[in-house]
């Protein structure tokens, strides 16, 4: 089973103004609202594929209301504390021309709610993987993730971080399964300037030898770099695609690469996967649905066939989905 932990949920309110300008009032032509968090984004794309989790977290007010609502619509087991002050935070996307972001804070969350969540994970069983994604809230020690690793180590349970910075490189000590910081986040670890997957590469390496298992790093467009527990260094592209919304791109990576390892898929496939997930998110409104997410992996497969045959290379078969694996 995955277990997938959202510190700060939010409702993720989106707008599409016609204009944005300050110290007038702006108007909307079309609104969405979703249940948003990291953790959150890996459970939704997990169940879109068919793979059991169960999201865990806290939540609080009427605005937590709305994200354990609508999580349970679309069919996502849950396991969330319910705060007793305060609501779960709401953050509002102004997609027009330039997307503007405005994060809210979010909720206080007293240590003895963190311990009745460290409560409910005691009762994880060996084998199972735990997601621990996104930044902590302020309200809580920057540690966090270092004390659920610690507490819960040697229990057989596979730790997945996807963490910016110090979060991410203070988890390497508990050697986690897998971790996918981006380029970006890469280069600032180093002081370097990485964009390829064959320039990450490198830096993929070293956070490979300093504990992390899997190490999977994300370039936008370029595609991806995957340093895997066998210590095999795999590269991906990207599909080809229209940016719509990168949020939850990441997140549909993490949730991507689980999957087709939950299916049992060698590493490389599942780097591939990943980048099929990440981009079909990156192309829609919203979290990609199955349907497009299978159609980015097809599109994949051809280009990477298409690159092997140019360079002269034998053409390897990809592991084919299910005849069943639309949603």
């Amino acid at each position: 089973m995955i277990y997938t932990v959202t510190f700060n949920p939010s409702v993720d309110y989106v707008m599409h103004p016609t204009t944005l300008d300050m110290g007038y009032t702006n108007r909307s032509t079309a609104e969405e609202m979703y249940a948003g968090g990291n953790g959150i984004n890996v459970s939704t794309i997990l169940t879109e594929l068919g793979v059991d989790n169960v999201a865990m977290g806290f939540i609080g007010g009427f605005t937590g209301d709305f994200v354990l609502n609508t999580l349970q619509q679309q069919g996502i087991n849950t396991n969330f504390i319910r705060l007793d002050k305060g609501n779960t935070r709401i953050n509002v996307k102004l997609n027009g021309i330039i997307m503007t972001i405005i994060n809210g804070m979010g909720p206080n969350i007293p240590i003895s709610k963190v311990d009745e969540l460290f409560t409910r994970i005691d009762r994880v069983s060996a084998g199972s993987t735990l997601v621990l994604t996104g930044s902590i809230p302020s309200c809580l020690p920057d540690d966090m993730y270092d004390m659920m690793m610690s507490k819960f180590s040697g229990r057989g349970i596979r730790f997945v971080v996807d963490a910016p910075g110090d979060l991410l490189m203070n988890a390497l000590a508990a050697e986690p399964f897998f971790i996918k910081p981006n380029n970006h986040e890469v280069g600032r670890i180093f002081g370097a300037n990485p964009e390829t997957p064959e320039e990450v590469l490198p830096y993929a390496r070293q956070l490979h030898e300093k504990g992390a298992q899997n190490v999977l790093v994300s370039c936008g467009g370029y595609g991806a770099a995957l340093v895997d527990a066998n210590g095999e260094e795999h590269v991906t592209r990207c599909p080809p695609c229209r940016l719509v919304n990168a949020t939850g791109a990441g997140d549909s990576m993490v949730a991507g690469f689980l999957a087709a390892l939950d299916r049992g898929w060698s590493y490389g496939d599942a780097l591939n996967y990943a980048s099929a997930c990440g981009s079909a998110t990156a192309a829609s409104n919203g979290l990609a649905n199955r349907s497009t997410i299978e159609r980015f992996y097809s599109s994949l497969k051809h280009l990477l066939a298409d690159e092997k045959a140019h360079a002269g290379e034998e053409v390897v078969e990809v592991v084919e989905t299910d005849d069943d694996s639309e949603a």
